[in-house]
């Protein structure tokens, strides 16, 4: 056990500033120069909006600066660094907050399980960049994890994925309770929550295996919002039947029950692909808003209607998160949040 004690804050605290990465290479650039366009197009539009309410920090591939620089508002800081892909929650760091102030778990990453299309010799550098410029104490764990596969409440209860923390190829011989010990040494776990599985298109071949930021997430201690697939003729549908289950039995950490509020699915079902894994869950929190998904979609409407619920006073920005999901990951996943210090 660790000398000193750790602890993920909840997203909604406030943010010293969001640390994100842009698209340079591969899946995420597309085939095209109009796929590329698109991509930059949309990371900037997420990036930009959050640099509207809070400091916005950038790593960009050298050959891409020209791109980042055209795109992005003349505020947000680059770093030059290589990437293999552009899903900083997932490649960047934890921040947590202890007693030697601000920390960052420095995760172990392998492209998703070892995923056979997935590279990651610059991704698993990745990390460092943030935190040596936000002067976080580094944090190692030999847990192969990912940002977008962990949500906490900031009071001890954190969601997880048995498909992803136990996967044989991220963490091959590890029990739950090796997990559980790991998220508490380095999150601050005090209640870890187990879903079964992830969405079924995040489920194939170029998913992620069952990240929980497209399932589930906290809009404050006891409260959940929860991806409600309503369309029976979705194989989600069973998913989520799964997922309110669970979470219905569910205790926080303070051995209260949670307060579980369905967000709908988009009611689109399918794209040229098969079925989407589109989620209003895989929203971001930042200073005073939240930046959250549309989809072009009847239900945009009403998912931004529970979120202006879920977190009174901030403003709600909805931005198309389709391109994002064509290439695997949504607004949370290109997102990280450095929580703020504490005021004295």
């Amino acid at each position: 056990m660790s000398e000193h004690t750790w602890a993920m804050p909840a997203e909604t605290v406030r943010h010293e500033r969001t640390w994100m990465a842009w698209p340079a290479t591969g899946y995420t650039l597309g085939d095209t120069p109009a796929d590329a366009e698109e991509a930059r197009r949309t990371w900037a539009a997420v990036a930009n909006a959050v640099a509207e309410y809070e400091p916005v920090h950038l790593l960009v591939p050298p050959h891409e600066r020209r791109e980042a620089q055209r795109h992005l508002t003349a505020e947000i800081v680059q770093h030059e660094q290589p990437l293999d892909d552009a899903w900083y929650r997932d490649i960047g760091p934890t921040f947590v907050l202890g007693p030697q102030g601000l920390g960052a778990v420095n995760w172990v990453f392998n492209g998703w399980g070892q995923q056979e299309w997935a590279t990651w010799q610059q991704d698993a550098l990745a990390a460092g960049v943030a935190i040596a410029a936000s002067g976080a104490v580094p944090i190692d764990s030999p847990l192969v994890n990912e940002g977008g596969g962990i949500h906490t409440d900031g009071a001890g209860t954190v969601l997880v994925t048995e498909t992803v923390q136990l996967d044989p190829l991220r963490n091959h011989g590890w029990t739950k309770q090796d997990v559980e010990a790991e998220l508490a040494r380095t999150i601050g776990a005090r209640e870890v929550i187990w879903l079964r599985r992830g969405l079924t298109r995040d489920s194939d071949r170029f998913g992620t295996k069952g990240h929980v930021d497209l399932l589930a997430t906290f809009t404050a201690p006891g409260r959940v919002l929860v991806h409600d697939q309503r369309d029976p003729a979705h194989p989600d549908a069973v998913v989520t039947a799964e997922l309110v289950e669970v979470l219905g039995r569910a205790r926080d950490a303070a051995g209260d029950p949670l307060q579980v509020t369905p967000l709908p699915a988009p009611q689109t079902l399918r794209d040229d692909e098969g079925f989407v894994d589109y989620s209003y869950v895989n929203h971001y929190v930042a200073n005073g808003v939240v930046i959250a998904c549309a989809f072009d979609d009847p239900a945009d409407a009403e998912a931004g209607a529970i979120l202006a619920d879920a977190y009174p006073g901030r403003e709600i920005v909805q931005i198309d998160a389709r391109p994002l999901f064509a290439r695997g990951g949504g607004i949370h996943c290109i997102t990280q949040q450095q929580p703020a210090l504490p005021t004295q």
